[in-house]
């Protein structure tokens, strides 16, 4: 008690405290009782520290969309320079170990392992099949308004049209083979054709992306300090 008072933490009559301590206030380093979760475990009653961030997304999304923004613009090289087909190429197919590489040379004490290099290599599909899809659009737009040099395109997709065709004459000849057969010659039938496409390709790469960013994960597997 704070000397000058006239108080005291025992009886004046018989000498006995009158001041005391619960246990469960007390921690364990003082000598209390361990106290007990929910779960039946014992704890201190601290609160635990927040787990550690697996994947810096932030660093992580710029990198992705680096090797991507570099994947397209070698693809739209290779497009009039066949040369650089082969380079685009392995680039496009290394995209997820570069920009792993590239994330851990950033945040070299990052946690790696096959988890996180397959979670990079899907954001890492994502963003190459939109960096190569608003390339090839943008070009395809240039070819086909400014250069008008499509003819190679525009045979290649009367082509499978005809392909078509043929299939569905070999049905028997109904109203319903009449009307695909007027549906496949429609402009909507050519945009049907492209975007499938370009949706399976997307698949495709994704899929390869993310294995890619798998094994590119295994092979630099470690847990960096926290």
């Amino acid at each position: 008690m704070p000397a000058g008072r006239d108080e005291s933490p025992f009886c004046p009559h018989c000498g006995t405290p009158q001041l005391f301590l619960a246990m469960e206030n007390q921690s364990v380093e003082t000598g209390g009782e361990p106290a007990v979760g929910l779960d039946g475990a014992a704890t201190t009653g601290a609160v635990p520290p927040p787990r550690p961030r697996q994947v810096e997304w932030k660093t992580a999304i710029r990198c992705a969309a680096a090797v991507a923004g570099i994947g397209s613009l070698l693809s739209l090289v290779a497009m009039r320079v066949d040369v650089v087909s082969p380079v685009s190429l392995v680039w496009i197919m290394s995209a997820s170990m570069i920009t792993l590489g590239l994330y851990q040379k950033r945040r070299p004490m990052a946690w790696i392992d096959v988890g996180v290099g397959a979670r990079i290599g899907l954001v890492v599909g994502i963003c190459l099949a939109l960096g190569l899809g608003t390339a090839m659009a943008g070009a395809g737009l240039v070819r086909r308004y400014g250069l008008h040099s499509m003819g190679n395109f525009d045979a290649q997709m009367a082509e499978q049209i005809q392909t078509l065709q043929k299939t569905i004459q070999q049905q028997p000849v109904t109203s319903a083979t009449a009307g695909m057969v007027k549906f496949v010659n429609s402009p909507e039938m050519r945009a049907g054709l492209m975007l499938t496409t370009f949706a399976m390709a997307t698949a495709v790469l994704v899929v390869l992306s993310t294995l890619g960013g798998a094994f590119a994960g295994l092979l630099r597997t470690r847990r960096g300090p926290v």
